[in-house]
């Protein structure tokens, strides 16, 4: 299986989920938009990852990269019909890609959260067998407000009402970093540090980090049978 991983800054990568790939001997592409890298000729790829990031989606002026990136993922997603897993930004540029709708949040959120299944999100294949409410680390200031047409919420909170949704059989998006690790608030020091207390976010993420690790393990798990069934 051929994997693609759309990244915008260097230290917002796939995490925990490397560990996951690799142990089960898959390898991928990472494009590093944010550095002039072009993204490659999609039939190959089986599966396409988009990370987080600093920008917002619409950000095109500024970030002309964007343009083509959504162009990439709505051929994906919609023509291609492949899986597809967004993080945070990525999550929001599935939205807009396929027509929906991004804004800042009104409440903008950081650290440990939780998030709580919709009624369709407890049937779903990526959520169904999660706790609920799921414990997530949240590290954003936009959020999706309109969805693509026949896309559907899977997970939300009070804060933000569009946490997690899947459009089609086999294209998900979360708003929360499922991707996140022991050394991710490291990692990101320079991007925290002038809006929150480093100390006290490591301190939440170490000390609800079985939790995270569980909940992406399972959601990995799971995305991993949608691709076998995907391909057959």
């Amino acid at each position: 299986m051929k994997i693609l991983v759309l990244q915008h800054v260097v230290n917002e990568h796939p995490g925990v989920f490397r560990d996951f790939l690799r142990q089960d001997g898959f390898s991928w592409d990472t494009i590093e938009l944010d550095e002039g890298q072009e993204i490659p000729d999609l039939e190959p790829y089986d599966f396409m990852i988009v990370m987080g990031g600093p920008q917002d989606v619409w950000q095109e002026d500024r970030y002309p990269w964007l343009c083509d990136e959504k162009a990439a993922i709505r051929r994906f997603v919609a023509d291609m019909r492949r899986p597809f897993f967004g993080i945070c930004l990525g999550h929001q540029l599935l939205a807009d890609a396929l027509g929906g709708s991004v804004q800042p949040a009104r409440f903008p959120e950081r650290g440990v959260h939780r998030v709580s299944k919709t009624e369709e999100g407890a049937r779903d294949s990526l959520l169904r067998d999660l706790s609920d409410p799921i414990t997530v680390f949240e590290w954003h200031g936009a959020e999706v407000v309109a969805l693509p047409a026949g896309a559907t919420v899977i997970a939300k909170n009070e804060a933000c009402a569009v946490q997690a949704f899947r459009y089609g059989a086999c294209a998900y998006g979360v708003q929360f970093h499922i991707e996140v690790t022991r050394d991710t608030v490291a990692d990101w020091a320079q991007h925290i540090r002038p809006v929150m207390n480093e100390a006290e976010l490591a301190r939440q993420v170490d000390e609800a980090y079985p939790q995270l690790y569980r909940i992406a393990r399972n959601a990995y798990d799971n995305l991993k049978a949608l691709w076998a069934d995907a391909r057959a």
